[in-house]
């Protein structure tokens, strides 16, 4: 993730890249995608558990509900957060 850029990166970009980045790290192993998403996955997990409240299992099954069920409005939350950003 080292590479310098004439913008900054979204969150949803930093992810994207720290998932490329870790992909490389499993290069020749099978299913490197997969290993890496899960990865992500487990610290998202850890972190939405941690700060997300008495029901951080709420967010969490939302989230699978509109994964599963609703793979636009996925694409779009995903969109929104590499072309929504603030300026600071």
């Amino acid at each position: 993730m080292g590479v310098c850029t004439a913008r900054r990166l979204s969150p949803t970009e930093r992810v994207d890249a720290l998932f490329l980045d870790l992909c490389r790290h499993y290069e020749g192993g099978e299913d490197k995608e997969v290993r890496a998403a899960a990865k992500l996955l487990l610290v998202a997990l850890a972190r939405l558990r941690e700060h997300g409240g008495a029901h951080w299992d709420v967010t969490l099954d939302a989230y699978v509900k509109i994964a599963k069920n609703r793979p636009e409005k996925l694409a779009s939350i995903l969109q929104q957060g590499n072309s929504g950003r603030k300026s600071m």
